[in-house]
């Protein structure tokens, strides 16, 4: 695996991110379909493979949403933990969960002044990747 950085840190699961999404979305749009050409005798079994298509594209959509707000709650307790065994303190309450989740990249002895800076000037998070200068590679994040 190639040493991670602000260029290629960003991961895709192409069988969930791309085939999934885009076989869900025809099965969608094809479902739309069937329901606009159906007969009265099937227009009942033609909503509801709508239905089933909706209800499809929710899960996918949540499940991924789910599991990324269960990572971003780790990610604040494990970069306040850090931030306390570096500092003595813990973050910063202005910091945002974007924020933190940006500040995790950077090496401990950046960290403390990095983390100061972008609560002071409300720095996102693609700025603060931009400035890190030693990169700490987070391989778990999907």
């Amino acid at each position: 695996m190639a040493n991670q950085q602000y260029s290629n840190h960003s991961r895709y699961i192409p069988l969930w991110h791309f085939v999934t999404s885009a076989i869900i979305l025809a099965i969608l749009a094809g479902s739309i379909v069937n329901v606009w050409h159906s007969s009265a005798e099937n227009l009942y079994s033609a909503t509801l493979l709508v239905a089933v298509s909706v209800i499809l594209l929710l899960l996918f959509w949540y499940c991924r949403w789910f599991a990324l707000r269960a990572q971003d709650r780790a990610i604040r307790a494990e970069e306040n933990l850090r931030h306390f065994a570096i500092t003595g303190k813990l973050l910063d309450n202005r910091l945002g969960i974007g924020q933190v989740i940006a500040l995790r990249f950077a090496s401990d002895e950046e960290f403390p002044s990095l983390a100061k800076k972008a609560a002071e000037e409300t720095l996102g998070g693609i700025e603060i990747k931009q400035l890190i200068k030693n990169w700490r590679a987070d391989y778990n994040r999907v």
